[in-house]
């Protein structure tokens, strides 16, 4: 989301139900996704979801809003650092 060429960024929630379900807003897009681990990007990092049987039941682009089901083991954050540099800039460091 974009205002006068400013980044907006979302407000990040998540509400989980027994382990089973979880609904998240402020999700900027799905970095990847299998039945055991699913990889969101918010404004404020990376969110790694760790579990089985895990389906994406829905996610709105717009809205920032998604659903996922199955068993829910961890949740873990990880910033993004946008400096790193290149593969031989951390090979070197």
């Amino acid at each position: 989301m974009q205002e006068n060429g400013k980044a907006l960024k979302r407000k990040h929630n998540l509400i989980m139900e027994d382990r089973k379900t979880l609904t998240l807003t402020g999700i900027s897009d799905v970095d990847s996704f299998d039945e055991q681990t699913v990889v969101l990007i918010t404004d404020i990092g990376e969110l790694i979801i760790k579990g089985d049987s895990l389906q994406i039941k829905g996610f709105s682009v717009e809205s920032g809003e998604l659903s996922l089901e199955g068993r829910i083991d961890s949740l873990s954050y990880q910033e993004v650092n946008k400096n790193n540099g290149g593969f031989f800039s951390r090979l070197f460091r």
